[in-house]
């Protein structure tokens, strides 16, 4: 290992100042393009040791644990040059599939902050320590609040210590998963494995003293005080056990409305890869709407939703795994519109079927950058063209990005809209 002055040039998909030395690339964690920096080279990782010349867009962090905690990539950057990063991150991953396509500015969408947040903890001679992992670590950081969460969330790393500390005497490393809900904290444990009596007995009289809306295990429930029910759009709908939902309400809110905006004229809406219906029970506020996920779970809480909402159009949920059996195109045709919104590593077989059926507008959301812009490419090349591009951000100072794009079919707008005016 060898301390070495480097000239940062950017910033890398990972939120890491990357320069150039001996021929390769050289990832330095927390230094910001233009700086110049001493840093410990090992390969093609190195340790940040002084900063040498500041970047101008340098800021004060907003953490006193940033840059040890892994939670957080991009903290010291100015939010300008913090939203171009994002947007660039969407711009770099087209490019690198061979679109040159505009995007727009980034949206923030961090709102309130996280209304989910997942604790970390370890176990050291009979002592729980809970918090997030350190960069490229399994260390914990313990953390006594984290300034992204947002207020619905306090008590939450109260509660997940107290959690830990009943499971201390097994020393297995837990995940402790914690979502902000109208009835309160609910928390699910995994890698805790099954459970005796005394252990049950323990975790439900520390749901109460933490006034725990409900704690599961994998799933399975251990203490229900409320029911841990939130507002998706009009409908209120009882969240299954670890569920999926956006980080932030803005975040969600934001996407859905660029959903419903982007199929206003249409009749009949499929959603792919659906959850537990964030797009869904909205479309069906207008809209027949059919909608698909392998979540047995979250299928059964969208129908329930749906059933208790009045004035609702039909909303069929269907389980079905769309990575194994994807819609086909003659499935899809009839359609007026498609949203799809898979999980990280995207929708390549689904997004091939979209491109042979008729559908004439296509909505596609995506977490991850690089499999959206190979999604988005076998669109383009079934004959779509994109309308927008919009990133979003409500995974503030972290490496990642979401992102919604609106996709039509030119040539088959004309019978489509035939079709939406009878």
């Amino acid at each position: 290992m060898s301390a070495e002055r480097l000239r940062i040039e950017k910033l890398g998909n990972r939120g890491e100042g990357v320069a150039s030395f001996g021929g390769r690339r050289i990832f330095i964690p927390y230094a910001l393009p233009g700086e110049i920096v001493t840093a410990e080279v090992d390969g093609d990782q190195a340790r940040l040791v002084d900063i040498v010349e500041a970047s101008p867009q340098r800021i004060a962090p907003i953490c006193p644990h940033f840059a040890d905690c892994g939670g957080c990539a991009v903290q010291t950057l100015r939010a300008d040059a913090y939203a171009d990063w994002k947007r660039g991150l969407v711009e770099t991953a087209l490019l690198n599939a061979g679109l040159q396509l505009d995007v727009a500015p980034t949206i923030d969408a961090h709102g309130a902050g996280r209304r989910r947040a997942t604790f970390h903890a370890r176990f050291e001679s009979g002592k729980a320590h809970v918090g997030f992992m350190a960069a490229r670590s399994h260390r914990i950081v313990e953390i006594d609040a984290c300034p992204l969460l947002a207020p619905e969330l306090d008590g939450a790393l109260a509660a997940a210590r107290a959690i830990a500390a009943v499971l201390a005497p097994r020393g297995k490393p837990l995940d402790i998963a914690v979502t902000a809900t109208l009835g309160g904290l609910d928390l699910e444990l995994r890698g805790a494995g099954p459970l005796v009596d005394k252990e049950s007995s323990a975790l439900i009289a520390a749901a109460d003293a933490h006034d725990l809306a409900r704690l599961t295990n994998h799933g399975r429930l251990v203490a229900l005080r409320r029911v841990p029910d939130i507002k998706m759009g009009e409908t209120t709908l009882t969240l299954p056990a670890g569920a999926f939902l956006q980080a932030t309400q803005a975040g969600e809110d934001e996407l859905a409305a660029r959903v419903c905006k982007a199929t206003e004229n249409a009749q009949s809406v499929v959603d792919l890869f659906c959850g537990v219906g964030a797009f869904a029970l909205r479309l069906a506020q207008r809209a027949k709407v059919n909608a698909y996920d392998s979540d047995a779970g979250a299928i059964a809480a969208m129908r329930a939703a749906a059933q208790a909402t009045p004035g609702l159009l039909p909303l069929e949920g269907i389980e079905r795994d769309l990575f194994a059996r994807p819609l086909n195109a003659k499935e899809l045709s009839g359609f007026d519109a498609i949203v799809f919104d898979p999980p990280r590593a995207g929708a390549a077989a689904q997004a091939a079927e979209i491109a042979r059926s008729d559908v004439p507008i296509v909505v596609a959301v995506s977490c991850h950058a690089q499999s959206f812009a190979r999604d988005a490419a076998i669109l383009l090349k079934g004959g779509y063209v994109i309308r927008e591009i919009a990133p979003l951000d409500q995974f503030r100072y972290a490496a990642h990005v979401e992102i919604v794009a609106v996709l039509e079919m030119p040539n088959r707008r004309k019978s489509a809209k035939r079709r939406l005016l009878g």
